[in-house]
């Protein structure tokens, strides 16, 4: 899967920012919450397409952001 250095440097293809790493129904996402913009990772590899990221509504933000790992710092 993604390793820590890898998503380090990941960033929002719309916008530049930094995105997160959940887990949505068994499977690894990378979400943007200031966009509420959701990018798949197919075979590890994350499908940073604008076109290809999908809208989440307000219910599922919530959700993915319930999921958001604690930062250990």
């Amino acid at each position: 899967m993604l390793d820590d250095v890898l998503l380090s440097i990941l960033v929002c293809p719309a916008d530049r920012g930094p995105m997160v790493l959940v887990e949505d129904g068994g499977t690894k996402v990378l979400y943007n919450p200031r966009l509420r913009r959701l990018y798949r990772i197919e075979d590890g590899i994350p499908v940073l397409l604008v076109d290809e990221a999908r809208d989440v509504s307000d219910e599922e933000h919530d959700r993915l952001m319930a999921r958001v790992p604690a930062d250990p710092q």
